[in-house]
């Protein structure tokens, strides 16, 4: 059984939707989706900013875990491949992520949404919007809810709480950053950073069509008549 953690916000709603089916569609495991909203930690951009770093919290420090931002992505490979790479992961490795440089080509995201605001730049920016995640890891144990709501929203994102050595990289492909401009040929994940095609300012964005063609396989039961 592979645990994946997806952030959830009610305003990405079918973007939360449509990245599940994606995942479904073509997974030859079992997978576990667990929504991570706020549960009443600080809210970034997005409702589950912060949430995410209670996975091994919420796993009783025990097994490993997929984190996907899952509201503003869509996933076009077989999650049996993480089942393995996180079978493999090296235990003095906390955390696997795709480690993006790169400055953001749109200064302010989710244009004409209730969602609207600044797209600021920062060292590991979108590293913790995928992760592989040891929860038996040491380096997790002092984050609770208590400690994440005292913490710095940038400082946990840019996961200061954990030593260079403890965070592994994986494949690109994981994590295509596609409205940055990343090449999107071979993309097992498409993210969409600034706002997701669903959004009428975004619906001309870098492969809407595919992000459409899974809304509408997603949504297509719902249409029988």
């Amino acid at each position: 059984m592979l645990n994946m953690f997806c952030g959830f916000d009610a305003r990405e709603a079918a973007g939360y939707h449509t990245f599940c089916a994606s995942v479904i569609n073509r997974s030859t495991v079992p997978v576990a989706f667990i929504p991570m909203a706020s549960y009443g930690m600080p809210q970034g951009t997005n409702a589950f900013t912060l949430s995410r770093f209670l996975i091994p919290y919420s796993m009783d420090y025990e097994g490993r875990a997929v984190f996907m931002d899952a509201s503003d992505m869509i996933c076009l490979a077989d999650v049996a491949e993480l089942h393995t790479l996180l079978n493999q992961m090296p235990n003095e490795l906390a955390v696997s992520v795709v480690k993006h440089e790169y400055k953001t080509k749109h200064k302010i995201k989710y244009i004409e949404t209730p969602m609207e605001s600044p797209n600021v730049d920062y060292a590991r920016k979108n590293w913790a919007s995928m992760m592989l995640v040891n929860c038996e890891h040491p380096g997790w144990r002092e984050l609770n809810p208590s400690t994440i709501l005292s913490s710095n929203i940038l400082s946990t994102l840019q996961f200061n709480f954990l030593n260079d050595a403890e965070i592994g990289s994986i494949d690109k492909q994981w994590n295509v950053l596609v409205d940055e401009g990343q090449d999107s040929k071979n993309a097992k994940i498409l993210h969409w950073t600034a706002g997701i095609p669903a959004f009428d300012y975004y619906k001309k964005a870098p492969c809407a069509d595919l992000w459409r063609k899974e809304w509408e396989r997603a949504t297509s039961l719902f249409h029988i008549q």
